[in-house]
Order: structure tokens, then C-alpha cells, then sequence
């Protein structure tokens, strides 16, 4: 595990196991919220995450939190190691909406500088469709991969407790 991406419905718990797994195996965590996000919640132009995500993954170790669709092929096709929070929807939404509480009005450790937290009701629509939009795909693809790369899918917070006692 050198070369480790992590995805999965916002509020899944990426970012928090992105940051435990690097203090485990002292790899540099990169959180594509924090780099694709500009200051007020202004979107880094796709082109600009092409490049930005074409250099992360040409160094020999990495950790890359974050789904931004658009691009996951490239951090799927340079991984060794590609985990999957499929944590239940409910969690997902509790833990969003916690952020949310927790951070209001403060930009997160894991987002883009200027960016503070905020409610929006596409956000959480967006987590409440996952399973039924981005997860068949996201499935898909990681059988497509299956034989090349390790694939790790976590499907509770206790899953993902005794994943982290074992790296």
C-alpha cells in the first residue's frame, strides 16, 4: 500500500481515514477538496485538476481522498490500493450534517482555503442519491479493476476500525 485511493459518498468518513492511514504509514495525504476548491467556493477548472492530479500520482507514495468523477480514472489506473467507504447512506447524512454543526462558519482541515462550512440542500440530496447514482458505477469499475490493484470495501464504521487495527 503505497499508492492508495480513497472514495465514497461525502460524509462516509473519507478525509478522517485518509489522515489516520497516513499517520500509520507516514504517506503525504492529498484531499482533492482542499485542492480543487478555491477560496468562497469557486470550482478549480477540470483541466486544472487534470494536471494537478496527473503530478500526485507520479510520486512514489500517496494517499488521495476524494470522488470528483471526472477524474477518478487517473488516480484508479496509478493506485495500488483502492478503498471504498460503502458506508450506509444514514451514517453518511449524520455525519455531513455533524460537519456541518461542527465546523459552521470555519473552513474544514481537509477544504480549500475560504471555504466555510456550510449547509446545501444539492449536498445532501447528492449523499442520499449516491447509492442509487454514483455507487453502481463506482462497483462496476472496481470489479473492472479487481484483478490488478487491491480493492478494499469498507461497509461500516466497524469495518473500517478493524481495517485500520490490521494496516
Amino acid at each position: 500500500m503505497k499508492k492508495i485511493v480513497l472514495i465514497g459518498s461525502g460524509g462516509s468518513g473519507k478525509s478522517t481515514l485518509a489522515r489516520q492511514l497516513g499517520e500509520k504509514l507516514k504517506i503525504r495525504i492529498y484531499h482533492l477538496d482542499s485542492l480543487f476548491w478555491k477560496p468562497n467556493w469557486v470550482g478549480v477548472p477540470k483541466d486544472e485538476q487534470i494536471k494537478v492530479q496527473s503530478e500526485v500520482v507520479k510520486k512514489e507514495k500517496w494517499i488521495i481522498d476524494g470522488n470528483y468523477g471526472g477524474t477518478m480514472d487517473i488516480r484508479l489506473n496509478a493506485a495500488d490500493t483502492i478503498i471504498f467507504l460503502d458506508i450506509p447512506r444514514t451514517t453518511c447524512v449524520f455525519r455531513a450534517f455533524k460537519r456541518v454543526l461542527q465546523y459552521r462558519n470555519k473552513t474544514r482541515p481537509d477544504m480549500g482555503e475560504g471555504c466555510k462550512e456550510r449547509f446545501s440542500f444539492e449536498f445532501f440530496k447528492w449523499i442520499w442519491d449516491y447509492p442509487k447514482t454514483k455507487k453502481p458505477e463506482i462497483l462496476e469499475k472496481l470489479q473492472e479493476l479487481s484483478k490488478e490493484k487491491a480493492i478494499i470495501i469498507l461497509k461500516s464504521p466497524k469495518d473500517v476500525e478493524k481495517f485500520l487495527e490490521k494496516v
